[in-house]
């Protein structure tokens, strides 16, 4: 797996400078789990893998979760906390820039962990082991189906492979990205 540089964390700090504020973005869950809304739940923690501006994040707030996110670029976190400020969830909202080159820094067991597009196969185990019992886990990539090949996405199946432990309630690979959504 490719890591993270520093000219990356660039890149992404110059892409969210580009974005239009995050305060006057549309939140809720990723286009790959919205069908799958209501199986989310609306008390517990929540944890946002590779967070960016915090959409999902605020999302999960407004269903009533605590959430903490967890983003490289000091940017995203900046547009993700004014966003739950904006939304008026910030006291249920966490955000910290964290390079996760360096593992999923220590925390409670969550009821949700959300990963959207971002895939570092080292976390896998890390991110299983943070669910409580009964937690959902919702993951989507980049993938090779119906896309190139490349250092950040996932091979055909590798979601389901990596993550055949919990439950699988849906998954799917097309057009570039794969998804899945599974319950410890």
């Amino acid at each position: 797996m490719t890591a993270v540089t520093r000219e990356d964390q660039r890149r992404w700090d110059e892409r969210y400078t580009s974005k239009e504020p995050a305060s006057g973005a549309a939140v809720g869950p990723p286009a790959a789990f919205a069908t799958y809304a209501d199986i989310f739940p609306t008390t517990g923690r929540a944890l946002d893998v590779a967070c960016g501006r915090g959409l999902a994040s605020v999302w999960l707030a407004q269903r009533g979760l605590q959430v903490v996110g967890f983003d490289v670029s000091a940017v995203g976190i900046g547009q993700a906390r004014e966003l739950a400020r904006h939304s008026g969830v910030d006291a249920r909202c966490r955000f910290d820039v964290v390079d996760l080159d360096d593992g999923l820094p220590d925390g409670p067991p969550v009821d949700v962990i959300v990963c959207h597009r971002f895939r570092d196969r080292r976390l896998d185990q890390a991110l299983i082991d943070r669910l409580a019992p009964g937690g959902l886990l919702a993951t989507a990539a980049l993938s090779e189906v119906g896309a190139e090949p490349g250092p950040f996405r996932a091979a055909p199946g590798e979601l389901a492979s990596a993550f055949g432990a919990l439950g699988v309630i849906a998954a799917g690979e097309s057009q570039g990205l794969a998804w899945l959504l599974a319950r410890a």
